[in-house]
């Protein structure tokens, strides 16, 4: 009788592929089967070995798409075929990650799965600007919202959930930054509330750009994965990195994409 397979949903982190885990990089470095996401670093890829199968099972705007259900069933075909396969998201799996419907899925078909997390965009976005997200002269809280939900759905802040002294979080806002600001302001932020767009954070495609919500109808679309930062912390970095209003601020980074570091007993080719 065929072993079933595992089903690994492994957080690719925010870009850098030395953000990922010790034990992400293992697993990956024991895959049979790779389903990844489009975002994923294919720099991160190269853990895989090279006997894997590898195939991107992503969603973007405009390009044919693999539907939800289709990526189910093939984690659990591959599964219980008696393979090893990663689920491999950007970020963390469990936050706008869709990890959900996929460990029900599993659940229903009888397939052993764990999850591995990963470091979430808007950490890593935080790092990358050098900003804390919480600041007791700031900011007491976080909230994390997604500017894009299922079809038909329309994404909404509530706004009891939001203060003063909020630092917000938008996961996919998507190109039409003045649509989000509407939203804001609608929720009770003032519209000269200073907010930075990170896109590409961690990687050396990473821009940072500064903005208020009232200007944020005007700024240009920044390149995909990219997060909204909005609140106290987003006006103190403009102050202490001197970036004025409107201003997208390249970073190139002086190290290597690929990662050097020993994951177990094998290099990422």
């Amino acid at each position: 009788m065929l072993t079933k397979g595992k089903v690994y949903l492994v957080g690719a982190g925010p870009g850098d592929p030395e953000l990922l885990t010790m034990k992400a990089c293992r697993i990956l470095g024991e895959a049979q089967v790779v389903l990844h996401d489009d975002l994923v670093n294919p720099e991160i890829l190269h853990l895989a070995p090279p006997a894997a199968r590898i195939q991107n099972v992503g969603k973007r705007c405009g390009r044919p798409r693999t539907s939800q259900e289709e990526i189910q069933s093939q984690m659990v075909t591959f599964a219980s075929q008696g393979l090893k396969v990663v689920r491999l998201k950007g970020g963390d799996p469990l936050l706008y990650g869709r990890a959900g419907e996929e460990m029900d899925a599993l659940r229903y078909a009888g397939i052993e799965f764990e999850v591995v997390p990963g470091i979430t965009a808007a950490f890593g976005a935080a790092a990358s600007a050098r900003i804390p997200l919480t600041d007791r002269r700031l900011s007491s809280k976080v909230a994390f919202f997604s500017n894009h939900l299922c079809a038909g759905e329309d994404a909404s802040l509530e706004t009891n959930s939001i203060s003063g002294d909020t630092t917000v979080l938008v996961y996919m806002p998507g190109k039409d930054y003045g649509n989000v600001a509407v939203k804001l302001c609608a929720a009770g932020f003032d519209p000269q509330t200073r907010c930075l767009i990170v896109s590409c954070a961690t990687t050396e495609r990473q821009q940072i750009h500064s903005s208020t919500l009232e200007k944020l109808k005007t700024t240009p679309s920044f390149p995909a994965p990219a997060l909204l930062i909005v609140g106290g912390v987003a006006a103190h970095y403009s102050s202490v990195e001197n970036t004025p209003v409107g201003t997208a601020v390249y970073f190139r980074r002086n190290v290597k994409c690929r990662p050097t570091f020993d994951c177990g007993s094998r290099r990422p080719r």
